[in-house]
Formats: structure tokens, sequence, C-alpha cells
């Protein structure tokens, strides 16, 4: 399994929101969403998505969804806005899930893994090994919290997409890209 992380400072905890951008940023969360699970026509079932949604009105609120269990979604944002909305007013989507949990003890509970801090001033990941259950951690728009990461990096290591800061959604497209890359080769040849 591939997990994301993205601690979501400002997103917003319960369904009470007119859109996704005005409620904490749970645009970024969406994007994010859409470039961790989706690809054409198919979903990704090797992937669980975490975010911890830090803004009001009771924070911290972990929102998991489960790409082996995720079931009647689109690719829309009216779509997602409708599910996020119902899950966060304690509805049920096959998939998802709610639950309070902190973003340190998330962390804590997958530290049996490899996890990867994404930040432009940490190591190449061209050529690193992620294993086979890698775990990595985005910050939103705002970042990860000081303390936060360096709690993170006390179980992981920090790596660097490169020097030019990328949206969250984008890193996670790039680190998708970079797993499916390493599946393609390890693939055997047909032998003829």
């Amino acid at each position: 399994m591939i997990d994301f992380i993205l601690l979501s400072r400002r997103g917003r905890t319960d369904g009470r929101f007119k859109s996704l951008r005005d409620a904490g940023r749970l645009d970024v969360v969406y994007q994010c969403i859409l470039f961790a699970f989706f690809t054409s026509g198919a979903i990704r079932r090797d992937v669980i998505f975490h975010a911890i949604l830090g803004g009001p009105p009771n924070p911290p609120l972990h929102l998991r969804i489960d790409g082996r269990e995720l079931r009647n979604v689109r690719t829309d944002e009216r779509t997602w806005e409708r599910i996020l909305r119902k899950v966060l007013s304690g509805g049920f989507h096959p998939g998802i899930k709610i639950e309070r949990r902190s973003f340190q003890d998330l962390i804590r509970s997958l530290s049996n893994r490899e996890i990867f801090i994404l930040e432009e001033k940490g190591q190449d990941v061209i050529n690193m090994d992620f294993g086979s259950n890698p775990v990595f951690i985005l910050g939103d728009q705002i970042g990860l919290p000081k303390k936060d990461e360096m709690f993170a990096l006390r179980f992981g290591t920090k790596v660097s997409l490169g020097k030019r800061p990328y949206l969250a959604a984008t890193c996670i497209d790039i680190i998708n890209y970079l797993l499916d890359l390493r599946v393609k080769r390890e693939e055997p040849k047909d032998i003829k």
C-alpha cells in the first residue's frame, strides 16, 4: 500500500460550508484526492489517503480514504463537495471514514513503515528506494508546522522533488508517476 498524508491546517471539520474553497481550503484536499486515486478510467486500489483537518469547529479530524473500498465516485468537484459534506456531517460513503485523531498520533501509528516527508530541502527522490509500503507526508498551501515536521522526522526522511515548490496535489501525482515507473521496470519481460 501507498499512504499519502496531508496536513490541512484550516480544513473545516464539519459539513457546514458553501463550497470547498470556503471550507478552509478543502479544495486542496479534493485536488489531492484526485491525484492520489484517479487514473484514466480507473481508481488506484493500492492507495490510502489521509487528511488531518485542523479547522473549525472541532479539530483535529482524520479523513481516511481507502482505494480498496472506494466506490460511487467521479472526478468532478461537485461530487466530492457532496461526499465531503456528507461524511463531515456524520454520513457514510464507501471507503471513507472520519475519526478524531491528531497528525502525530497518525504518524506514530504508521511508524513501522518507511516514512518520507516532502520538502524542497530534502534528499532527491529520483534514485531513492521507497520500499513496498511507503508513507508520504505533505503540507497544504501553508505547509507543515515546524513542530509536526520535527515530529515526523523522528520516524522518517525528508525528500525533495526539486528546488521548486509544487502544489500538494502535484507532489502526489509526481510520486505516483515515479512509483508507477518503478513497478513497470520490475515487471518481467516477455520471452519470445
